[in-house]
């Protein structure tokens, strides 16, 4: 149901008439829903902005929150959901937020009994549930939109790359390693490879719990990308069970450097870059 103009106006006059009545109680509402998580002078600002708006709206005729009258009151809810969101709070907690103004309006035109009143208050209440379901929208994609941020935050956390010494860089996996934790690695190793110009490169996959065809095929696609640059990589991590499954799968390596152990690709790339790894005794004193 969408407002008159009449009743925009009328709606306007009701809640500038009585500001600090409505807003004191919308404020107690939503205190009692969100139990101290957030003071009462922030509800109390949050309340008396959605107030602002909302007469701002009916004095500008608004008819529902969609039309061209709601986009500040469609900006104040945005800001709220999305801060909401951040905050941890959940969506019917957010909610509450804007529907308890309807309770408040209620207990106010309760006491103010006209030949209006009635069908006002059904139009009041569509704009209020209006704006319920835009809250919920608005914090579902901002809840999204941090999620998948928070995602990609913990992807690039669980892929680093170490340099180990002067020309030599380590990936050591853990996890699963799937599509798009294989594009950050690959996009990782080979920033560093740049960064550092480092020649040699150890990917260590004892962390990883299984080596499929999928895994694999990530894996020959980042020691590939890697040659490109001009680096060699050296495959550590080698259990029996997974040189079983590769041989099982009839994956092949080719030219490519693999060892068991960490520590084996270690004395590997050692060799290679001409260190000398024997390790020397301490001599007795006489």
């Amino acid at each position: 149901m969408a407002l008159s103009e009449q009743q925009g106006g009328r709606l306007a006059h009701l809640l500038s008439e009585h500001a600090d009545r409505l807003t004191n109680r919308w404020t107690e509402i939503v205190a009692a829903s969100v139990r101290g998580r957030l003071s009462r002078a922030e509800l109390a600002r949050q309340a008396q902005e959605l107030h602002r708006a909302l007469v701002d709206a009916g004095q500008q005729g608004i008819a529902d929150l969609s039309g061209e009258h709601g986009g500040e009151l469609r900006a104040v809810l945005s800001e709220l959901s999305t801060n909401r969101a951040r905050q941890g709070f959940s969506a019917t907690e957010t909610a509450i937020s804007v529907f308890a103004f309807k309770e408040a309006l209620l207990e106010l035109m309760e006491e103010e009994r006209g030949e209006d009143t009635l069908r006002d208050f059904v139009a009041f209440s569509a704009l209020v549930d209006q704006m319920g379901l835009f809250t919920i929208e608005t914090f579902v994609r901002a809840r999204e939109s941090l999620i998948a941020d928070q995602a990609e935050q913990l992807l690039e956390l669980s892929t680093p790359v170490v340099k180990l010494w002067e020309g030599v860089v380590a990936v050591p996996l853990v996890g699963t390693l799937d599509s798009a934790r294989a594009q950050v690695v690959m996009e990782r190793l080979l920033q560093t490879l740049v960064d550092t110009g480092s020649p040699y490169a150890i990917i260590d996959i004892t962390g990883v719990p299984a080596v499929d065809t999928q895994v694999a095929q990530h894996i020959l696609k980042t020691v590939v990308a890697a040659r490109l640059m001009g680096a060699d990589c050296i495959i550590s991590g080698i259990r029996p069970q997974i040189a079983q499954t590769i041989v099982a799968l009839g994956i092949e390596f080719g030219d490519i450097a693999t060892k068991a152990s960490l520590a084996d690709a270690l004395r590997h790339v050692l060799r290679l870059t001409g260190v000398e790894t024997t390790a020397r005794r301490p001599r007795r004193e006489s």
